[in-house]
């Protein structure tokens, strides 16, 4: 019989690992503690030093010898003091910036070239200068191509040099992720954004108006619909909607290359009347004067060139959304249109939500998945030897790691985005949620 309990500790598995660096890139997301602290706590219980490197890669990159790594400027050591009570704490212990060593990486045939590479050597050579055994990735989808970047440029190094195992843990409030289902942060950025929703259309109805309110959720539309359900939006419309009689195509030339260039766009006057159909069907099918109008930020990616003329990109390739406004430029449009088409006019209030919800406190789902995925990166590390893995959870918490090969392009080395089926249960929960139109 065995003496095996329930309530017995992890068995204690013998690794060479003594000791990991933890970094975290890109935007904040709730439950971001509970991520570091559940990492760093399972290495600690395991007798492993663990690093906090400080602020992303933004001073990893500038590592040399004559710049070496500062204690506590460009990193610190995570401890048991430091990790008291900070599961369900709000921000990033140890900070987060959008440096991105690999942006001159975009093909494997890059990685040959020692400019291209520079950034990453840099990051590669300040993790041997702390003597760590392995690295944790915390971040989006940019962070992921980095983390795959990091791995490969280690793949090519002469067969006796250092490896660094890189494990990468799945951040993003979009939820847009491919290989898991849920990120830590989605639900509580959800409720976070449907509270304000709440309060809009109580100010709506009580001043007979509308609000539309644009959201996070540059790529997908999972944020948008999850706060326009939760929230009781009157219509929430996201990149994915931009389909049909709502979708265009324009051809540009790249003023620096001459090359023509083609891409889908919205069709933005019927986009306009859409809303309006709404606001007008609530006005005489339900006797309702008001409503909250949710857009997904990304909506403006897919505005014509000429909406975005002097709008800067940054890094990644992304156009600065703040700078849009897309829900003012909407809220004038509708109005306009509304007007027009009633023969009277109806406040249309047009306004931002969102960095709001990326530092909430975590509710206890994020803090449980976040916990799992920190968890996630010592048994990848410790317990299954693993390198080059995006820790996943499914089901009832369930862990698994899926290969950084399974989620990157092999040959742009971009990863793919995880839309909104539109044919799919969640997306129709939306329609059926909201004011119905029929065209």
């Amino acid at each position: 019989m065995s003496d095996k309990s329930a309530l017995d500790s992890p068995h204690r598995t013998e690794t060479n690992i003594r000791r990991v660096a933890i970094l975290f890139a890109g935007g904040p997301a709730p439950a971001a503690n509970a991520v570091i602290s559940a990492a760093a706590t399972s290495f600690l219980r395991a007798d492993i030093q663990v690093f906090g490197i400080r602020n992303g890669y933004s001073n990893l990159v500038q590592y040399s010898e004559d710049r070496p790594l500062a204690f506590d400027k460009d990193y610190c050591v995570i401890d048991n003091r430091m990790l008291r009570r900070t599961r369900n704490s709000q921000g990033i212990m140890i900070g987060t910036a959008r440096a991105n060593p690999g942006k001159h990486i975009s093909s494997p045939a890059h990685l040959e070239d020692p400019e291209r590479c520079q950034p990453l050597k840099s990051v590669y050579e300040a993790l041997c200068s702390l003597d760590v055994d392995a690295l944790i990735s915390i971040g989006g989808d940019d962070t992921l191509k980095t983390a795959n970047k990091m791995k490969m440029y280690q793949d090519r190094l002469p067969t006796d040099a250092r490896r660094i195992p890189v494990v990468h843990l799945p951040k993003t409030i979009d939820n847009d992720y491919s290989g898991i289902d849920f990120t830590f942060g989605y639900f509580t950025a959800v409720d976070t954004l449907a509270s304000e929703i709440r309060n809009l259309l109580a100010d709506a109805e009580s001043t007979n108006s509308y609000f539309l309110a644009e959201t996070m959720g540059r790529s997908a539309g999972w944020l948008a619909y999850g706060a326009g359900i939760a929230g009781e939006a009157s219509l929430t419309v996201s990149v994915e909607d931009i389909t049909g009689r709502y979708r265009d195509e324009e051809t540009t030339t790249n003023p620096e290359t001459g090359e023509q260039v083609t891409r889908p766009i919205m069709k933005v006057n019927a986009v306009v009347n859409r809303i309006v159909a709404t606001m007008r069907a609530r006005e005489e099918k339900e006797g309702k004067l008001y409503g909250v109008i949710v857009m997904a930020e990304g909506l403006a990616e897919y505005l014509p060139s000429k909406e975005l003329e002097g709008i800067a990109r940054d890094e990644h390739g992304h156009i600065n959304i703040a700078k849009v406004d897309l829900g003012r430029m909407f809220a004038h449009l509708v109005a306009d249109e509304y007007e027009r088409q009633a023969g009277h006019a109806r406040k249309v209030t047009g306004l931002q939500l969102g960095y709001e919800s990326r530092c909430a406190r975590p509710n206890a789902f994020d803090v449980m998945l976040g916990s799992q995925l920190g968890v996630g990166a010592f048994r990848a590390l410790v317990e299954q030897g693993l390198n080059g893995v995006m820790v996943s959870v499914t089901g009832q918490l369930d862990l698994n790691y899926v290969p950084f090969e399974n989620l990157v392009d092999p040959d742009t080395l971009v990863t793919n985005v995880r839309y909104v089926d539109p044919d799919c249960d969640f997306h129709k929960l939306i329609r059926f949620l909201e004011t119905h139109v029929h065209y």
